[in-house]
């Protein structure tokens, strides 16, 4: 069977599932909606946790990065991992505990105030619609590719499903399908890296195949890789860092306080009907999260390998010095998967020096050697550039594995951004129509109203994200990592102070929350370009690029954490502490034994 055939086939499958699912499990009250009823399995739980943390920036474009970065790359393993800890750890329990399914109402309750939850509110907006334009824009890439529709169309069809089975089934429906969703994409993560550790080093689990040597070569996979790039011009794989030390550093910390500061995970854990199994589904989730999550760096290295063998066969075999003729393929004769996946964009070859060749090199390196060799050679610089997006799903095609391991992967691109958006949708709906509605306009609203409300916000919410991802602002290509640092420079500080520390009050968390947030967008925007205008850059507005101690705007959420908590901690010295009755409700909280229970009402 032909390939395209067979990825329709899968894909086609895939949607049927869950949307079956969702016509199985839909929502027939608020507490359905919301909370999946708070009756779902710890297992599955986790299964559904994993699938709506693990969204298409994982999928898709962790393993990329870090087989773009090398070293350096690992920043995104440890920050969105280690966030996944210290939520589970530090906050789920207590959040569950509290009984109130929604971040903003955590944060209206604890502190006492319907100004605090609308700012709450407002923060998770920002962030949730940020985040949400990166799954979008994965569906538009991974629909562009696999199905031959445009990116737009792609954009469209991913619409219907999500709204299909999101609208209807809310939670409760979100919550199965998503555990269908993690089966999908997690088998579609490890079959191909499992043929293709086999290929490359004779071993089937690729977590051993990444330190093992190469089939046919005395070195293992990550020292001839070392040697291979940097005989290109590039930076040594195995520690190669993006930009300064403390950048990375405050780069990760970002990610694993953004992490844990994102509503849409949270909400999972209020999907289960005791503390108890709260923690055990956060332990299952991780789990799940860690199959792909310890896979990904083999995938990357072993994808960087075969796709420099496929440019540069000679180089990478041995047969000949860097730089000669076998070390570059004739374009009109290169392979099929670069052909299908140039009509993306994402892969692009300029032949500069006009020899007909794809020469991939690097021509910013401080390596005279190279430089010199390439002069001689007759280069104008490095002529492939090929997006870390394609990484993951090209790799099988690369390795020239079998059309049905290739068709589960484009099935398994989709699974992992259709299920983040989904999450994220539901975060957006509930924030609308249980915080804002039912919350500060209309509290006398009937149980049947607060639901159609909630369908209505979901609908509108998956039209601006289609328009979000049609249309992306200037900084789409770090959408999610800036996500991550709205998030914690908003809600993740309001969520910790929340619950460890009882003095604090209103005015602290309002004050620490809008700055936090404000800085931050301050700080992307500078760096950036205004939100509605693409492409657009006035880095002279504070003084050039990343001039805050050399630390890019995706890393910058770390700092507005510590703005929000330096504000809050101010602000709350020179205000009034809450009233008795929420300390004592704070201390109650961290008590690890009893729960209320997740109702419509809460």
């Amino acid at each position: 069977m032909e390939l395209q055939t067979t990825i329709y086939i899968f894909v086609g499958l895939s949607f049927a599932l869950y949307i079956g699912i969702a016509v199985w499990a839909r929502a027939g009250s608020t507490s359905e909606f919301y909370a999946a009823g708070g009756a779902v399995h710890p297992v599955m739980n986790g299964m559904a946790t994993a699938a709506d943390w693990m969204s298409a920036a994982s999928f898709i474009s962790m393993a990329g990065l870090i087989s773009n970065m090398g070293y350096g790359g690992g920043l995104f393993l440890m920050g969105w991992t280690g966030g996944y800890v210290l939520l589970a750890m530090l906050l789920a329990p207590y959040l569950r505990k509290f009984g109130k399914f929604t971040v903003p109402q955590f944060i209206g309750d604890r502190f006492y105030s319907k100004s605090a939850s609308t700012v709450a509110v407002l923060c998770l907006l920002v962030a949730s619609l940020t985040y949400i334009i990166g799954q979008m824009t994965g569906v538009g890439v991974a629909f562009s590719r696999f199905l031959g529709v445009s990116s737009s169309t792609g954009i469209y069809v991913g619409m219907a499903i999500v709204f299909a089975y999101a609208v209807f089934g809310g939670m409760k429906g979100i919550t199965y399908t998503q555990v269908a969703q993690y089966v999908v994409l997690i088998l579609a993560y490890t079959i191909p890296a499992v043929f293709i550790s086999l290929q490359l080093t004779g071993n089937p689990v690729p977590q051993l195949g990444l330190g093992s040597d190469l089939v046919g070569h005395d070195v293992s996979l990550l020292a001839k890789l070392d040697q291979v790039v940097t005989e290109l011009g590039f930076g040594k794989y195995t520690t190669s860092l993006p930009g300064s030390t403390l950048n990375m550093f405050m780069y990760t910390l970002s990610l694993m306080i953004g992490t844990a500061g994102l509503p849409h995970v949270i909400m999972r854990f209020f999907t289960v009907p005791s503390v108890k199994d709260a923690r055990s589904s956060a332990g299952w989730a991780l789990v799940f999260i860690a199959i792909l999550y310890t896979t990904a760096p083999a995938v990357a290295a072993m994808a960087k390998m075969n796709l420099i063998r496929t440019v540069t066969p000679g180089v990478v075999m041995g047969d000949s010095n860097a730089f000669g003729k076998e070390s570059a393929i004739e374009y009109e004769k290169r392979p099929d998967w670069m052909k299908r996946w140039e009509k993306t964009g994402l892969l692009k070859f300029e032949d500069k020096n006009g020899d007909g060749r794809i020469q991939y090199y690097n021509d910013k390196t401080k390596n005279a050697e190279v430089l010199k060799k390439a002069d001689e050679a007759g280069w104008k610089g490095n002529e492939l550039s090929v997006n870390a997006d394609i990484i993951v799903l090209a790799n099988p095609e690369i390795a020239l594995l079998p059309n049905w391991v290739i068709a589960l992967v484009a099935a398994g691109g989709l699974a992992a951004a259709l299920s983040t958006a989904a999450g994220l949708l539901m975060a957006i709906s509930s924030a609308v129509s249980h915080d804002l509605v039912k919350g500060i306009f209309k509290p006398d609203i009937s149980e049947k109203g607060e639901l159609m409300a909630g369908k209505i916000s979901m609908a509108v919410a998956i039209v601006v994200a289609g328009y979000l991802g049609l249309n992306p602002p200037g900084f789409a290509a770090g959408t999610v990592a800036l996500a991550f640092g709205i998030a914690a420079s908003s809600l993740f500080p309001a969520i910790m102070m929340g619950i460890f520390s009882k003095k604090m009050n209103k005015e602290g968390a309002i004050a620490g929350m809008l700055a936090g947030l404000f800085i931050t967008l301050f700080y992307v925007f500078a760096h950036k370009g205004l939100f509605f205008i693409k492409g657009t850059e006035y880095l002279g507005l504070i003084g050039g690029a990343n001039s805050f101690f050399g630390i890019t705007p995706e890393a910058f959420g770390a700092v507005g954490a510590m703005v929000n908590f330096v504000v809050a901690f101010l602000v709350d010295k020179v205000t009034k502490e809450p009233p008795a009755h929420i300390q004592a409700m704070v201390e109650a909280v961290r008590i690890p034994r009893g729960s209320k229970m997740v109702d419509g009402a809460h």
